[in-house]
């Protein structure tokens, strides 16, 4: 376990050298390419930005009008099934439209029921753990 510890301390700062390093030794002038990376990261961010702000609101707009809780309720039946919780629904049904989409429905479930635990998604009994 210490090996693991001392190689995720080190791992950042040697990554730097090496590129550093490698910026050096073929004559790169590291710091204004980083600098390129960066205007191009803020450039994806604004194109992004206004789809990601409507996608959001979308699927709280679904999530406050309840269409998802009443299409939980319909289909809880099928999905119990396959032990599947019905509040993860909507992440499967926007999930193949759209990968943006499904990012936020997954945020609003960890933001209503919690990120690591199974107890908070789960009205099934998943082997004695609820």
């Amino acid at each position: 376990m210490d090996i693991i510890n001392y190689f995720s301390i080190i791992a950042v700062p040697f990554t730097v050298f090496l590129i550093i390093s490698y910026g050096i030794i073929e004559k790169i002038k590291v710091f204004d390419t980083f600098l390129d990376g960066c205007k191009e990261g803020i450039n994806t961010v604004i194109k992004i930005f206004p789809t990601l702000i409507a996608l959001f609101l979308a699927i709280n707009l679904l999530q406050n009008s309840g269409i998802f809780d009443l299409l939980g309720n319909i289909f809880s039946p099928f999905l119990g099934l396959f032990k599947i919780p019905s509040e993860i629904l909507p992440l499967i049904l926007v999930r193949p439209i759209s990968g943006s989409a499904s990012t936020a429905v997954a945020m609003n479930i960890m933001e209503n029921y919690g990120v690591d635990t199974i107890t908070r998604l789960n009205r099934f009994d998943y082997n004695g753990l609820n």
